[in-house]
């Protein structure tokens, strides 16, 4: 990839998490996370990614990324309503992330990233 060439990434959402996909649309999410594997890892400030939830796409750009090795340093940053509008403790959004596939062992190996999107 060329310097200063914007990536196009494309980040899945499971029909039965349209609520996340919906408070994105919304306005209401304004961050999105991911397990920290290297396919995430190369999302940089400036990236569009397309969100896609069933047949509908959405496309933000990355406003700031950033990269945690744990959970209890994410939320040392932000509230869990931030990340999920529906989470207001520490318990439910550790929930919620190990409620995805294989994402406690995920998290475990490489962390999280977290994106502002605009």
């Amino acid at each position: 990839m060329r310097l200063n060439q914007k990536q196009k990434i494309q980040l899945k959402f499971r029909v039965k998490n349209r609520d996340i996909f919906d408070a994105i649309v919304s306005g209401r999410k304004k961050v999105e996370t991911r397990a920290a594997t290297p396919k995430y890892m190369k999302v940089r400030v400036g990236d569009v990614l397309t969100l896609v939830c069933g047949k509908k796409r959405l496309k933000k750009k990355v406003k700031k990324a950033e990269h945690f090795k744990t959970i209890n340093a994410v939320m040392k940053k932000y509230r869990p309503e931030e990340i999920n509008p529906k989470a207001n403790s520490l318990r439910e959004i550790r929930e919620t992330w190990y409620s995805f596939p294989n994402y406690r062992e995920k998290i475990k190996k490489f962390g999280l990233v977290l994106w502002q999107l605009k």
